[in-house]
């Protein structure tokens, strides 16, 4: 790719989006990561391994691939797989869960190059893919109007600057831009007391023991697997193919093993094609299709500063209101959520869609997989039974 064109590609929608992205990754994961590690009890080396080596390897795939197909191809880390772990502190030794997101990293690869990833995304109808990711996301609206709701001032005036942004209706005034600016501004008149301290501490490389064990292969690796494969390229490609992208889902797959098995080897959970990621930068309001992808480049440079410095960026934490913080989330995704439905109910299957959406709009976990994985199953069961025609005919030219 010329460097011209690549600058040319550049825009002001995908540079917000970008940046929001960033603000989500910093605010939104970060938090849950510090608490997770101390659930399992982690020293601050292990701690501050584990966030290095997920953030910097996630950040360095998704330039090369954005750089290298043109396309906006986030790749973070699993947070049900985050959450999994918590829930498993106790039961297994430190040793062992890396041992067991180590083989699920190799797992992860050999079945990418098996071409298992594409097939999955071959035979799983869009509209029900669609149903699934607008449940997995509808979160994020919800919490949108709850935080504009208990902070008109701060949420509010984020909200109106996406609005405004929205009646201009100008590209090169991108709504997602004034509502962080608005927002910003509200943040800045409103906080009280002196700023947190921030410490510059660079992150630790710890190379943890390994212990691998059946029980531990089977509770935390099969499920690693089903996350990164059956949600992570089902939702995140999903998207992508539903916005027009040929999406490469055999080489993300084998980059989501390779980048698992490296983070393994530093204390690191497994990776994934980033679900809220792709809806923030893949979306509309990220700019023209062509140069979506500077979006996730903007984003994933940013994110090195996660790596790097994760105990300034927690301390921020004390300085931007959640509010600001879910209202600009929210409101980043808005219009993904929005093209989800359409894409899941203007056309057929409309009833799986349905179920789909449903089941993952629905927080449960059952044998440790959460709502997302059974929404796709549940949804692909109500088609076979109530639109059996449907079904058979997208499924008819793949046979």
């Amino acid at each position: 790719m010329a460097v011209p064109q690549l600058f040319r590609d550049l825009n002001a929608a995908a540079v917000w989006a970008g940046l929001t992205a960033f603000i989500w990754y910093a605010f939104g994961p970060v938090p849950l990561q510090i608490a997770v590690s101390g659930q399992l009890g982690l020293s601050n080396a292990q701690s501050s391994s584990w966030i290095f080596i997920v953030w910097f390897s996630g950040a360095l795939s998704s330039i090369a691939l954005s750089l290298y197909y043109r396309q906006p191809i986030p790749i973070t880390w699993t947070i049900p797989g985050l959450v999994y772990l918590g829930t498993l502190a106790g039961q297994f030794t430190f040793p062992e869960l890396v041992g067991a997101n180590l083989l699920a990293g190799v797992m992860i690869v050999a079945l990418g190059l098996l071409g298992i990833g594409e097939r999955i995304m071959t035979w799983l109808p869009l509209p029900i893919v669609m149903g699934m990711f607008a449940g997995s996301i509808v979160g994020y609206v919800t919490r949108l109007v709850k935080a504009t709701v208990d902070d008109l001032l701060v949420a509010g005036l984020t909200v109106v600057g996406y609005m405004l942004g929205r009646s201009i209706a100008n590209p090169r005034v991108p709504p997602v831009g004034l509502a962080v600016v608005c927002g910003g501004v509200a943040v800045f008149f409103s906080t009280k007391g002196p700023a947190a301290s921030l410490s510059w501490t660079l992150p630790a490389l710890v190379i943890p023991d390994l212990s691998f064990s059946f029980p531990a292969f089977v509770a935390v690796s099969l499920p690693m697997l089903v996350l990164a494969m059956g949600l992570g390229n089902v939702q995140g490609l999903g998207f992508l193919l539903a916005q027009g992208y040929r999406a490469p889902t055999t080489v993300v797959t084998v980059v989501v093993g390779i980048n698992s098995i490296i983070n393994a080897l530093l204390g690191g959970h497994p990776a994934i094609t980033a679900r809220t990621g792709v809806a923030i930068v893949a979306a509309p309001d990220a700019g023209p299709l062509s140069g979506r992808y500077w979006a996730n480049i903007i984003a994933a440079t940013l994110t090195i500063l996660i790596a790097l410095f994760a105990a300034p960026l927690s301390s921020m934490l004390a300085v931007l209101p959640s509010g600001y913080v879910l209202a600009l989330a929210g409101l980043a995704i808005l219009s993904s959520f929005q093209d989800a439905l359409e894409k899941a109910f203007s056309n057929k299957l409309k009833f799986g869609a349905l179920v789909a959406f449903a089941v993952t709009a629905t927080p449960f976990s059952f044998a440790g997989i959460t709502s997302a994985f059974w929404g796709v199953l549940v949804g692909l069961a109500a088609s076979f039974l109530g639109e059996r025609q449907e079904l058979l005919a997208y499924w008819r030219p793949k046979i």
